[in-house]
């Protein structure tokens, strides 16, 4: 495979991870609902619904080659945002299945090659 094809596809697979993460905020609100930090102003639902039009927004952005260096930029941004959520929903499952904990704790390290991901698609667009 080329590379120009490569880099595409990987700014598409994000834009679909994105875009597919964005829906559920919608389709299903109540665990995102749940890992909203409670010291940000306001009521949960408004940062999940807001964080779901943000993540379907960058995956447009990610998707059109003209906007896709500002979307990876900004998509890394969005997941280093987006890490205290991660942290809260840690804390809160430490007491829960063991499942439940190594999803909620798996989330933490993931965040590093979600961004280290986002900023390589920036990348790829120059």
């Amino acid at each position: 495979m080329e590379p120009t094809r490569s880099r595409s596809w990987s700014a598409i697979a994000l834009a679909g991870l994105l875009g597919a993460a964005g829906v559920t905020h919608f389709t299903r609100p109540r665990p995102y609902d749940a890992i909203v930090p409670r010291s940000l102003p306001g009521k949960p639902w408004t940062w999940t619904y807001v964080s779901g039009v943000t993540e379907v927004a960058l995956a447009a952005a990610v998707a059109v080659p003209r906007t896709r260096g500002l979307g990876g930029l900004l998509t890394a941004g969005f997941f280093a945002a987006v890490f205290p959520a991660n942290v809260k929903m840690a804390y809160d499952y430490r007491t829960k299945s063991p499942r439940a904990k190594a999803i909620a704790f798996g989330r933490l390290p993931l965040q590093v090659p979600l961004i280290l991901w986002a900023l390589r698609v920036r990348r790829s667009a120059h």
